[in-house]
């Protein structure tokens, strides 16, 4: 008994210890850089050893971690049993939260994007002409796809879409990043996508694993732009929004059709959503000016989000703040930051 408990004690202290090691990792710049080098060699590893299965490593390791984690609650609450199961729960949270600041976690201190474009004022006005030009490029863009037969846009081939978008990493501007890319396909749909539907959630990186998740049940008008963020953070970015930014990087500048209107489309999107508080009366005129064929994809999207909401959507909502600002990340809030980079990015980029 006394034995265990001095064990205990021992894992809890290394968890501290931990806890402590790695937030001052985050101050010192030497180590972010190692940790963003290290990540690049296990992404390597892992996208080698996991990519060319069909289906999602990481899910199913997911799955049994979560199984494991129930045998050792169930065990906790027996008596002959409890100590032991303390134990061993004390010893997964330690490798468990080791390997994620290892393979992950660190990147979310590595010098931010906005640091590297010019200061801007993000007015109104800004924004307002850019939601006007962005209408207009997805207006002309929308008439370039394909359609349902309820004249929804439908997704023709989503491989090319995934291929399009390794290769325009590489074609990402030098003063943003200068982060290594491969042609290595490592896109997974979902083991979880009836659940992922219900908690909002489109898409998802493993870091165990080098794999990006996503939903097969999102309307096409998200899908694209989804797998283009989530292969944002493939790269290396972690942080939510600068992963919007690099895969609107990617998809704006695409000569594929799909991921073109999906990207201009989540912009234009993003601009109403930062101006309708200031200005509730232009979005309305936007969405009027929307083409009948936006309109249809917008009716088929608050229809996807209207058969999807309940408890759970609002559950994972909450703890999704919870994780951003444990990373330092303003929450909810953030979602304004990807604004902050797309003006600032444009002022040196009138394209």
């Amino acid at each position: 008994m006394v034995k265990s408990y001095h064990k205990k004690r021992f894992w809890a202290g290394i968890l501290l210890a931990q806890f402590l090691l790695f937030f001052i990792f985050s101050k010192l710049k030497f180590a972010v850089s190692f940790f963003e080098n290290l990540f690049e060699i296990q992404k390597k590893i892992h996208q080698l050893l996991f990519a060319w299965i069909p289906f999602s490593i990481g899910d199913v390791i997911y799955v049994l971690f979560g199984i494991f984690l129930v045998y050792l609650i169930i065990k906790l609450f027996r008596k002959k049993t409890r100590n032991n199961a303390l134990l061993n729960i004390l010893i997964v949270l330690n490798i468990t939260y080791f390997i994620y600041q290892i393979f992950w976690g660190m990147l979310y201190f590595q010098t931010p994007i906005i640091s590297k474009l010019p200061k801007a004022a993000i007015t109104l006005e800004k924004r307002k002409a850019l939601a006007l030009d962005y209408l207009e490029k997805a207006k002309a863009t929308r008439k370039l796809v394909q359609e349902d037969k309820d004249g929804v846009f439908m997704i023709k081939d989503l491989k090319s879409i995934e291929k399009e978008i390794l290769q325009q990493q590489k074609k990402l501007p030098n003063f943003i990043t200068n982060k290594q890319t491969d042609n290595i396909n490592s896109f997974k749909p979902s083991l979880f996508e009836n659940v992922m539907s219900f908690t909002g959630i489109l898409g998802y990186y493993n870091p165990f694993t080098a794999e990006a998740q996503y939903n097969t049940e999102l309307p096409s008008s998200y899908l694209p732009f989804t797998l283009a963020h989530e292969s944002s953070h493939q790269l290396g970015f972690a942080r939510e929004q600068e992963a919007n930014f690099i895969g609107y990087l990617i998809g704006t500048n695409s000569t594929n059709t799909e991921l073109k209107y999906s990207t201009e489309y989540f912009t234009l999107k993003s601009l109403l959503n930062s101006i309708i508080y200031e200005d509730e009366k232009f979005v309305k005129n936007i969405l009027d000016r929307y083409s009948d064929e936006m309109k249809r994809d917008r009716l088929n999207e608050k229809k996807f989000i209207s058969e999807h909401q309940g408890l759970l959507n609002d559950f994972f909502g909450f703890t999704n703040n919870l994780f951003l600002k444990s990373n330092q990340q303003e929450g909810s809030v953030t979602y304004s930051y990807f604004i902050d980079l797309l003006v600032r990015y444009k002022s040196i980029n009138k394209k």
